[in-house]
């Protein structure tokens, strides 16, 4: 986990060098400057020598720069490297996420994702910047002013250490009860995140089941929930503050009862009372200090370790080492193919599927919930693997293709049609970057998208807000069909992609791929029969297993599972979202 995270230090190298440094150096003027202090008592004040006092002072304003100078240097360069650091785990956490597989990004929530990015990554951030700073501060700043202690008197230093002794217990005691309640709230999280995530993705949801108070009492749960974990984790650091002071005070009162019998006895000056008082406040907070990172060390170990799962989960699908990278023709052939989402542990949703499917050949797929129609073409574009069998494309595997190539040309409209925020232009760009507004124009006209957007006001340059929530099922549906047909692809895939539209306008779909793209191979995914009953072909599945293939008259003279659904669609009307829109 260390070495997976330390590699996104990169660039930030130096300035997480130069920190520490520069403190160090800090810490150096800051434990002279007492020792000169005293020697302005001793050899200036007390000895009445004016001369000494503006040498020694001198001295001192110069170590005080230098501090001063080498503070805001630390300071500089662990805001710089922390900062940086953090920016590069989100580039590289995001990077990696783009090149999962499907079945990589059913590991994780989205939620948990988005914590990962934002809070988890924040409390690393902060982590880093204590360790660059404070950890190497702290240690150092001890170690010095105990050094001084023992330097200016043994016997009084005794004094310090039974001290840290007794505080350096109480906070491991203290820290030791802090950190699973700290644990406990970074995983409650996830919780908080996906409330709001689902809340906001289906308020139209909300607001049409009159559920706005529901929601509000589950979320504010949650929120109440890691509120009394904060509560509870802060009051026992809290204790902190009162234990530091119990030993800091109890070093005072010592110091002034002992030092004063070893001044009036000569042993012990003024001046070196002053700086040991200077020291002893120097080490209690640099304990105290310590004792912070140590929680806050422990508080980002569980945010380290989300994070490095991000970065090392390693993407199930890869390139060969020589891909091809054009692929001749749209035949589509299954070799008796099996596939499950879990790989050798799950149940298979498809069973010894064995197709073959013409270059330029339409073929419907139909088949009751759950039977493995959205499986079987995930297959095509490489989405998944098949666990046994072989997917071909072109007359080569599709696991000998560069998967970019390959979805290039297996265009997918899948089941959940997503649009982002942008123009219209913009949207149906995704499907090729340097497509011309014509070629565009041209892909929505196949697509039956181009009366809508002329009805726009500013057309083509109608802003789609985030989500797709200020057009129509349809008018969504259509939109990504025609981003689609932009990649002008080999094969193009409609998973259910015109269920929202009305059967009129998906008839005209229909006909324009016909005779627009007749090279194109189509596979049309659908639950109405009205959509798939003009297709060169049809593939009826039931239960992950193919139980027909054949043409729509065929179909209903031979095949039970067909002639069912035909005679049930029919019964109801034609079809059951026929005024779907």
């Amino acid at each position: 986990m260390l070495k997976t995270l330390a590699k996104e230090i990169r660039q930030y190298k130096k300035a997480t060098i130069l920190a520490p440094v520069f403190t160090a150096l800090e810490v150096l003027m800051e434990i002279l400057i007492p020792f000169v202090t005293a020697s302005i008592i001793d050899q200036g004040i007390e000895a009445g020598n004016m001369q000494k006092v503006y040498l020694y002072g001198g001295i001192m304003l110069v170590f005080a720069v230098i501090s001063l100078f080498c503070g805001v240097m630390a300071g500089r360069y662990a805001a710089s490297a922390s900062s940086g650091y953090a920016c590069n785990l989100r580039d590289a956490m995001y990077a990696n996420i783009q090149k999962y597989s499907f079945s990589n990004i059913d590991k994780y929530s989205t939620a948990g994702l988005v914590t990962r990015m934002t809070t988890d990554v924040t409390n690393v951030q902060n982590a880093y910047q204590m360790i660059l700073r404070i950890a190497s501060r702290a240690p150092l700043m001890l170690i010095c002013s105990m050094v001084m202690c023992f330097v200016i008197n043994v016997r009084l230093s005794l004094i310090f250490l039974a001290a840290l002794i007794f505080l350096g217990c109480a906070l491991a005691f203290i820290m030791s009860r802090t950190l699973p309640v700290f644990q406990e709230v970074f995983s409650r999280y996830d919780d908080l995140n996906a409330s709001v995530q689902e809340n906001v993705s289906a308020i139209r949801v909300v607001k049409a089941f009159v559920r706005e108070d529901y929601e509000n009492r589950k979320f504010t749960k949650a929120a109440e929930k890691l509120c009394s974990l904060f509560v509870r984790a802060e009051s026992l650091l809290a204790l902190n503050n009162p234990v530091m002071m119990l030993v800091i005070y109890g070093c005072i009162i010592g110091l002034s009862w002992f030092g004063a019998h070893y001044i009036v006895a000569g042993t012990l000056t003024t001046g070196n009372l002053t700086s040991l008082f200077s020291y002893v406040m120097s080490m209690m907070m640099s304990l105290m200090m310590l004792s912070m990172v140590f929680v806050m060390i422990s508080m980002s170990a569980a945010s380290a370790k989300r994070i490095a799962e991000v970065l090392e989960e390693k993407p199930d699908l890869t390139n060969p080492e020589q891909p091809l990278t054009k692929i001749p023709d749209g035949q589509i052939d299954f070799n008796h193919v099996n596939f499950s989402y879990k790989h050798g542990s799950g149940e298979d949703v498809l069973h010894d599927i064995d197709l073959h499917i013409h270059a330029g050949e339409t073929v419907g797929i139909i088949g009751g919930t759950g039977c493995g129609k959205s499986s079987l073409v995930n297959l095509v574009s490489r989405l998944y693997d098949a666990d046994e069998g072989s997917v071909c494309v072109g007359g080569h595997d599709v696991r000998e293709y560069d998967m970019e190539a390959l979805r290039n040309q297996v265009a997918v409209v899948l089941q959940k049609n997503v649009l982002f925020s942008g123009t219209i232009l913009d949207n149906l760009r995704w499907g090729r970057e340097d497509a011309a507004k014509e070629e565009c124009v041209e892909a929505c006209r196949q697509a039956c998208a181009d009366d809508f957007i002329e009805s726009f006001p500013n057309q083509y340059d109608t802003w789609i807000e985030q989500g797709g929530t200020n057009v129509s099922g349809g008018q969504k549906q259509r939109l990504c069909i025609a981003r689609a047909l932009l990649k002008k692809p080999k094969v193009l895939i409609l998973d259910d992609s015109t269920s929202a539209v009305d059967t009129a306008t998906d008839a005209r779909i229909r006909e324009a791929f016909a005779k627009k793209i007749p090279g194109t191979t189509k596979l049309i995914i659908s639950q109405r029969i009205s959509s798939v009953q003009d297709a060169d072909r049809i593939l009826v599945l039931e239960e992950g297993r193919v139980t027909g293939f054949d043409t729509h008259e065929k179909l209903l003279k031979n095949n039970a599972v067909y002639q069912e659904i035909y005679e049930a669609q029919m019964k109801s009307g034609g079809d059951f979202d026929e005024k779907a829109g």
